[in-house]
């Protein structure tokens, strides 16, 4: 056996048969499926458990990171992929994602094409990007699945989906529970990009997603406060004095634009009390030994985040494109 498919829960009993179902009927039926349920209120536990399903029913909601780590922890196969329970994978999703990861030397972790359920024929995430003022995105959401249809390097992968080589999450650190949920895949990918592993993305890997299941919708109170607040603790882990002075520029312009958004959409309040929490709390992320980081693979990430701006804007203008027609 070598990969175990690990499955957050929490509260979702109602999307729990559909992604186990798929996961029976893969082309490869040697792995394990391990549910990390964080102490949900429905009746997914009875279910699981009624089902014969491998379950780690924990005390408490500690999150996505938390309770993924959780699950981790009880992984002994040479690989993990960790999947939402919100999700349908298609047949050959497991043994295309295996087959990615093993084909290349330093691989940290390999996306799917993950599809929106609304839509099959539009992308939800091909692999996560970050970029010089500080948004990091989803790449080619909302876009045509056609134009992602080749193997790419991405700068992180989505943990909704994604494949994990295991010895390294674990020496790694795993998801940083500090971030409790949002962006601790950024993070988690970023964190393995500065040691000099890869992140890829593989489109014969599929998976159908419907998004936002367990917060609920795109945007709410506490999902703005916590992304706003994780993307402060991201930056400051991840990137050395020097860098984030060069960087500070870009990433208070991204915060500006994303304040005037948020306010537009009602969000205001929440987003500057995540600004907030994040500058009097950051400094207890624990920050990347900068020791052990090459000055070239520093400068080579750099000029990546500067030219991530530049791929978001024409996400951005395709996106806009698409909705004419």
């Amino acid at each position: 056996m070598e990969v175990t498919v690990l499955i957050p829960n929490y509260n979702g009993l109602k999307f729990l048969y559909d992604c186990i179902d798929c996961l029976k009927k893969q082309s490869i039926k040697d792995f394990r499926i391990l549910v990390v349920d964080n102490a949900s209120a429905d009746e997914s536990v009875k279910w699981l458990k009624e089902n014969n399903i491998d379950t780690l029913v924990l005390d408490k909601n500690y999150g996505f990171a938390g309770g993924v780590n959780a699950g981790i922890k009880e992984v002994d196969t040479a690989y993990t992929i960790l999947l939402n329970n919100d999700t349908k994978a298609d047949v050959y999703y497991v043994e295309n994602l295996l087959k990615a990861i093993k084909a290349e030397e330093k691989v940290f972790s390999v996306s799917p094409m993950m599809i929106q359920a609304q839509d099959n024929n539009r992308i939800d995430d091909a692999g996560d990007g970050l970029c010089i003022i500080g948004f990091a995105y989803q790449i080619g959401v909302g876009e045509s699945v056609k134009r992602y249809e080749k193997k790419m390097k991405v700068f992180a992968a989505c943990a909704g989906a994604a494949i994990y080589d295991t010895a390294l999450l674990k020496e790694l650190g795993a998801f940083d529970e500090a971030h409790f949920a949002y962006l601790e895949d950024v993070d988690l990918g970023y964190r393995a990009r500065l040691y000099g592993y890869k992140n890829l993305y593989e489109p014969s890997a599929k998976v159908i997603h419907i998004g936002s299941a367990t917060s609920g919708s795109k945007y709410n109170d506490f999902k703005v406060k916590l992304a706003a607040r994780n993307n402060i603790y991201l930056h400051y882990k991840n990137q050395p004095l020097l860098q984030l002075i060069i960087n500070a520029l870009p990433i208070a312009l991204g915060m500006f634009i994303k304040l005037l958004f948020f306010a537009k959409k009602g969000f205001l309040k929440a987003y500057i009390e995540g600004i907030k929490e994040g500058f009097a709390s950051y400094k207890k992320c624990k920050r990347v030994d900068f020791k052990k980081v090459k000055l070239s693979t520093l400068i080579i990430i750099e000029f990546e985040l500067i030219i991530n701006m530049f791929k978001f804007v024409l996400h951005f203008i395709k996106r806009r494109i698409d909705r004419l027609y």
